[in-house]
């Protein structure tokens, strides 16, 4: 390539690498990549490396529609439905919207967090014919601190490559992104696997990258649901919100695992029903040589809480609670 292309190239001239193929010329290509194989196993020369006039004629169109094209015009980009690196279980959900031409548009901020923030965002298709609010989970980079108790979940998932594996023990920035990389996959895996089987979560909609899009929990003016936490329900209340409970964890222990940071913060409560949230480190209590201590710890934080705001003590007894979920693991 010649320096002033470079150069042009520097300073932005092109604006996408295909511009650059139409700069070379046969002299601009080492030989021993100019010269192909020919029927008789003999070296000919090959193609210059010039585009041919068809494929030019697409490059420019496409460069056309490019720059004709300024967006939907409702909302912020078109849905990204179409580029997800996964998507979510079938049979989708019916309000789920799925077609090309919606547009997404960010509304806000729901939460932030140590390893990610949650942003409100609408899928719409034009002419406001239908829509649908979703959360947008988007994990940090390696300029960010990660995953303060990682190392501990990070047993139950081995990286074949030992560079990787070595790179995300050392919390180099390469390997934190490593991890936000194997967090958001591992939560989107977690995630399908628990709608499948019926537990309370919410539907993982699609993947980017480190972004997850899931079900947003709330009402249809986008109100978000409370957080357990946050709320001082009646006895009756109480009583129903710990069988639900229950009944989650042992669908969890049943397929083997456990939420691994379970507490009155990562359950939210729409209308009546118990949703569990926050699943990036589901704990396979059998792979994982700590996992009975986390489940163990799940439980009994759990169990202190139901307790402290008026649950008898003989309903969430953290022993019994331990021995029925490790009895539905097959390890009791």
């Amino acid at each position: 390539m010649r320096e002033r292309d470079i150069q042009r190239r520097r300073v932005g001239e092109f604006d996408d690498i295909e511009s650059l193929y139409e700069l070379y010329d046969s002299d601009d290509t080492p030989a021993a990549r100019r010269m192909r194989r020919g029927r008789d196993d003999q070296l000919a020369p090959g193609t210059k490396g010039r585009l041919t006039e068809e494929t030019r004629d697409r490059l420019v169109q496409r460069r056309r529609a490019a720059a004709t094209d300024s967006g939907p015009a409702a909302g912020d980009r078109w849905s990204t439905w179409a580029d997800a690196d996964e998507r979510g279980p079938r049979p989708h959900p019916s309000w789920l919207i799925t077609e090309a031409t919606a547009a997404d548009t960010e509304l806000g901020i729901l939460k932030t967090g140590k390893e990610a923030d949650v942003f409100l965002v609408e899928r719409a298709l034009p002419g406001g014919e239908r829509a649908c609010l979703m959360a947008a989970k988007r994990y940090r980079g390696g300029d960010h601190r990660l995953f303060h108790r990682d190392a501990g979940y990070l047993e139950g998932r081995r990286v074949r490559a030992s560079r990787e594996m070595r790179a995300m023990q050392r919390r180099s920035q390469f390997g934190r992104n490593l991890i936000a990389q194997q967090w958001a996959v591992a939560e989107f895996a977690a995630l399908r696997r628990l709608w499948t089987a019926g537990a309370p979560v919410p539907y993982p909609i699609q993947r980017i990258g480190t972004e997850l899009l899931l079900e947003f929990i709330g009402d249809a003016d986008g109100t978000a649901a409370p957080r357990l936490v946050q709320l001082r329900p009646t006895a009756g209340e109480l009583a129903e919100l710990w069988r639900q409970l229950v009944d989650a964890m042992l669908l969890l222990a049943g397929g083997g695992h456990t939420h691994g940071d379970l507490s009155a913060y990562n359950l939210l409560v729409h209308g009546e029903a118990l949703v569990l949230i926050d699943l990036p480190q589901l704990v396979d209590i059998i792979a994982n040589p700590q996992g009975r201590a986390f489940l163990e710890r799940d439980v009994r934080t759990v169990c202190a809480w139901f307790v402290s705001h008026g649950l008898p003590a003989g309903l969430a007894d953290p022993d019994v609670v331990v021995q029925l979920l490790l009895g539905e693991a097959g390890l009791g």
